[in-house]
């Protein structure tokens, strides 16, 4: 079984908590047991696990990623200007594969799955496949 979900992001990047719309997802399926793979249909947006508790997290992982790799660099060749998209979307992963127990994802008690984007905003979509 495969799902698309689909995300629209309101900034120039985001990390948006996705982890509720592909845990009803497997309920809906009926799923007990085995493996998700989650993966971004996109080269400047990916998905990751983190904490999900507090929100500070997440606005510094931005903040850092901006810093690491700035939007403009002398250098960038890229003809479309969104290297350092690709280049965080590179870093963060395009994909996640989840443990899938007794209905529920397993995650740690502060973790959530993320859609991360880093060239918005846009229209997006990720995949899921239950193994």
């Amino acid at each position: 079984m495969l799902k698309t979900f689909h995300v629209r992001t309101d900034h120039h990047d985001q990390m948006i908590d996705v982890t509720s719309q592909v845990q009803d997802w497997l309920g809906e399926e009926g799923v007990k047991d085995g493996v998700v793979i989650v993966s971004s249909m996109h080269t400047t947006a990916g998905l990751t696990v983190n904490e999900n508790a507090d929100p500070d997290v997440k606005t510094d992982m931005l903040r850092r990623f901006r810093e690491v790799y700035p939007w403009d660099h002398a250098e960038d060749k890229h003809a479309e200007g969104n290297t350092a998209a690709h280049m965080k979307t590179s870093t963060i992963g395009h994909a996640q594969t989840l443990i899938v127990e007794d209905g529920r994802l397993v995650l740690g008690t502060w973790q959530g799955l993320y859609f991360c984007e880093f060239d918005g905003p846009r229209n997006r979509k990720f995949v899921a496949k239950v193994l």
